[in-house]
């Protein structure tokens, strides 16, 4: 640009140096008034901007007070469900074991019952992880003496267990006579036992039973014995311990089979010593490690609370496990809490679209706007905030009471309640805000001129381009990642299909407007030609505002796409392990010996009895299997089969594919599953590594590879391979071949050769779930099935509820103008009913479609089967479904415009 000269350039440089000679002659107290005033009348315009904001937000709210009601109900509980899952997640953190057997114990010395594995992920530092032993490890019985010679110890005691059952089948606990004084026994009647045949009774186990210097049969190492009664002792602080039977030191510890080792050393304190003296006294004598052969456990020392973790050696485990599937499950119920959020707010802010574009061209600012959506869309969610605080604690205790077991009852700590119930509403009042004032940008970003014509403009059916890519990213990401299923099982499949489930949710919602013109050019057409006129309203509704429709059935899909996957998982693999476990089964009869299970020459008893071909115990323990997956560490405790490879042919059938079952003998074999010794890249002849149950590094040599591992597990060891790493070195069943001879029954041939082993000993037709590595359904995973599905696929419903009642509130102007223009009732309710079926079957169909993808990936692939979900169960989710939508759009809308809208029409 040319520089201006001339007179007139001259003319504006003297009127500006005027300026500025005024300026700097002009007294410095007359600027600061000026600026002050300035300062004043910002703050007065800052001031009226925000009680306009108030005022906008408080009429609102008065104005709008039915679809913000829709909007508490339900991010209260969304609110809710988030406090309860942190309530019941905070009880398992804090849960220990409870100190029942000892009681009288100052200090506990046990091996450490924790394994770790560490491993360099791709481009990492090293990672550790932990896993904690399904069996108990034991200590070197050498480490008693250390223990006793420690500074402060007045007593120390071995104490070891074994099950005990009496004649009449009741379970118990063998003890040592010299342990009772850990729980505080005391004879109350008699004396101490003195002999091999004499045992002191718990009176619980004795009332109305023997009294001392009676006989009693019992049954612990073999066939059943009679011992004579010596006493009966009494405790009050054995809690609901299994009832003891106490026997003399040498003879409890032939029993426990195992002379070299101990369970656990009971240290009691002299007087005056503290805990923590104690504590630090009897660890400055213990050994590094716990001296046992083969084992590389440490010792801890074990006081207070800690003491329960020695009675019950994987309760941590089962809670750690608890933690990682209701981890998995939370993370769902997260993403659910903020999509219906989103939903919700949304489409209360959409519905107001021309009023807010309305007031954007009549002269409110931006700022104006978003300031008054912002206070609506807070008090709302402080209102939803307290609701589902207060909520969140019943539903926490209801959450609580299915998961408590008894091993690890859950605290209910003073401060958790409180702080569940924060963190729900904290949660939902942080988010609501920001997603009101989002969903809001549109209108609030415009022009003046812009917004007065989109005040009256039609909702646009497209999704913006960011919306559609992430929805394509979204549901790519879905697709892909449902094979990460495939490295689970059981409910955890569930839980990992169920993460891939809504990715794929999400992905419907952001591309809902998209999906909602496929949804009409197949239903359109047919709702036409059945609704006849209503018909045809309903389907020029729905395709006049394909973003209204996508909102209504993006919650059905939600419901429907997590409920049958959480309900489809586990039948699947229940159904295929069902399947493989009965073609393994050859047997037809099995032999059970209830809590106490059978000793090892049952098996063989058995075998001697008439008409019996094969016999074979049954052990199960469980492995640790040190792994990487995606390049990470990971611990896996495996459930895994220990039997005897005489006569294994006759009554189990794995399903050799490689290998000889008939090597499968002595402590230095293994048979591995075919897809387990895939992953492992192993084959009859290779070695494999893994702990066994008390952690005793092990390199097996594989000796066979078999396919029916979902059935009977992905490992099979020798009997005599696991009987030495067990708590309890117990048959919980004997499989039984039998012959076709003419004349006899075996089943009562069986019975006769069991009779030695006393009560509690059943024999009965043999099933598939004997042999099963696990049972169909464990009481945890019903717990985390009714958690999932009940508690997360109710409040999905509810959802429903509120989100359709939502949309329907804010029709109440378009029923108006259809009832003016001469739209009869009854043809306004079948709209809505058609309407409703409509968004019904599109979303059961969406959904099931959602839920497929994630189920087939690792149904297939995990099972080799299709996925399957019990008709019943498919046809209760399509009737809650149906149910809550009718329930979301007819009650609203018999109201929605009050008597004008459904009832006379206004003259």
């Amino acid at each position: 640009m040319r520089r201006r000269t001339g007179p007139v350039a001259q003319e504006q440089s003297e009127a500006a140096d005027g300026r500025t000679g005024v300026a700097a002659r002009e007294p410095s107290g007359a600027r600061t008034g000026r600026a002050s005033t300035a300062a004043r009348e910002s703050l007065g315009v800052r001031q009226g901007s925000r009680r306009a904001s108030v005022f906008l937000a408080r009429r609102s709210l008065a104005t709008h007070r039915r679809a913000w009601a829709a909007v508490i109900v339900a991010t209260g509980a969304a609110a809710a469900l988030i406090g309860a899952f942190a309530f019941v997640v905070g009880s398992l953190l804090v849960a220990a074991p409870p100190v029942q057997r000892y009681t009288g114990a100052d200090a506990v010395v046990v091996a450490d019952q924790k394994v770790s594995y560490t491993a360099k992920p791709w481009g990492s530092e090293p990672r550790t992880t932990t896993a904690y032993l399904p069996e108990r490890a034991r200590l070197d019985r050498s480490v008693l003496a250390a223990v006793a010679g420690a500074d402060g110890v007045a007593k120390a005691v071995a104490d070891d267990s074994v099950p005990v059952s009496t004649g009449d089948g009741r379970p118990a606990v063998g003890r040592s006579w010299p342990s009772a004084v850990l729980t505080r026994y005391e004879l109350a009647e008699g004396r101490a036992p003195r002999e091999a045949t004499e045992v002191v009774l718990d009176a619980a186990l004795a009332a109305g039973g023997p009294a001392p210097g009676e006989r009693v049969v019992l049954r612990a190492d073999g066939v059943a014995r009679t011992y004579t009664v010596s006493g009966i002792a009494r405790t009050g602080d054995g809690g609901d311990a299994s009832p003891a039977v106490f026997f003399t030191e040498p003879r409890l510890t032939a029993l426990a089979g195992h002379p070299g080792r101990i369970d656990a050393i009971g240290v009691v304190a002299e007087p005056g010593v503290s805990r923590d003296a104690l504590r630090d006294a009897v660890g400055a004598v213990l050994p590094e490690r716990s001296g046992v052969p083969g084992s590389d456990r440490g010792v801890r020392v074990l006081t207070g609370a800690e003491r329960g973790e020695a009675e019950h050696v994987d309760a941590l485990g089962g809670r750690g496990d608890q933690l990682g599937l209701l981890g998995s499950i939370a993370g769902t119920v997260l993403m659910v809490a903020l999509l219906v959020i989103a939903s919700t707010l949304s489409q209360a802010i959409r519905q107001r679209s021309g009023e807010l574009a309305l007031l954007r061209a009549v002269g409110a600012s931006p700022r104006q706007l978003r300031s008054a959506i912002g206070r609506e869309a807070g008090r709302v969610s402080a209102a939803a905030a307290l609701l589902g605080g207060i909520g969140a604690v019943p539903l926490g205790l209801a959450m609580r009471s299915l998961l408590r077991t008894g091993p690890l009852p859950l605290p209910v700590p003073w401060w958790l309640p409180p702080a569940a119930a924060l963190t729900g509403g904290l949660l939902v009042a942080l988010l609501a805000r920001p997603v009101a004032m989002l969903a809001a940008r549109s209108i609030t970003r415009l022009r003046p001129a812009a917004a007065l014509g989109a005040a009256t403009a039609d909702e646009p059916s497209e999704p913006g381009r960011f919306r559609t890519v992430a929805g394509l990213v979204l549901a790519f990401a879905g697709i892909s990642s449902a094979g990460v299923a495939t490295t689970q099982s059981g409910q955890a499949a569930g839980a990992a299909a169920s993460g891939a489930a809504m990715s794929l949710v999400i992905a419907v919602a952001l591309l809902g407007p998209r999906i909602s013109r496929i949804v009409l050019g197949v239903l359109g057409r047919p709702l036409r030609k059945a609704g006849g006129v209503s018909g045809f309203l309903a389907e020029r509704a729905a395709s006049a505002h394909t973003r209204r429709l996508a909102t209504a059935f993006t919650p059905i899909v939600l419901v429907v796409a997590f409920v049958c996957v959480q309900l489809a998982s586990g039948p699947t693999m229940e159904r295929a392990a069902g399947h493989q476990a009965s073609a393994a089964l050859r047997a037809d009869l099995v032999a059970t010996g209830g809590g106490a299970g059978l000793p090892a020459g049952a098996a063989l008893a058995v075998r001697e009895a008439p008409g019996v071909t094969a016999a074979t115990g049954v052990l199960r323990s469980a492995v640790v299997l040190a792994d990487r997956q995606a390049g990470e560490p990971v611990l896996t405790r495996l459930p895994v089969l220990g039997v005897e490879a005489r006569g294994l042919s006759g009554t189990l059938d794995p399903g050799v594919t490689a290998g000889d079952l008939d090597r499968l003998t002595g402590r230095d074999a293994v048979a591995v599953g075919a897809d387990r010794a895939k992953s492992l890249d192993v084959s009859p002849g290779d070695r494999v590594a893994l702990r066994l149950g008390d952690g005793t590094r092990v390199e097996p040599r594989v000796v066979a590879v078999y396919e029916h591992e979902l059935g009977i597990g992905e490992f099979l060891f020798p009997r005599e391979a696991l009987a030495g790493h067990v708590s309890a070195a117990r048959d919980q069943a004997v499989l039984i071949r039998t012959g076709t001879a003419s004349g006899a029954d075996p089943a009562a041939a069986v019975r006769e050769a069991l009779a030695p082993y006393g009560g509690g000993v059943a024999v009965r037709a043999a099933t598939g779930d004997d042999v099963a590595i696990a049972p169909p359904v464990s009481d945890g995973d019903n717990a985390v099935i009714v958690i999932g599905v009940g508690v997360i696929g109710g409040f999905a419903l509810l959802a429903v509820v509120s989100t359709l009642a939502l949309i329907t509130t804010g029709r109440r102007g378009e029923f108006r103008l259809l009832r003016m223009v001469g739209t009869g009732r009854r043809q306004l309710r079948r709209m809505l009913v058609l309407e409703t079926g409509m968004v019904t079957f599109a979303g059961l169909v969406i959904g099931t479609a959602v839920a497929a993808v994630p189920l087939t990936a690792f149904a297939v692939s995990l099972a080799g089967t299709a996925p399957y979900l019990p008709p019943v169960h498919y046809a209760v989710i399509a009737g809650a479904v149906a149910l809550a939508a009718a329930a979301g759009t007819l009650v609203p809308g018999a109201s929605a415009g009050g008597r004008f809208a459904l009832g006379r029409r206004a003259g």
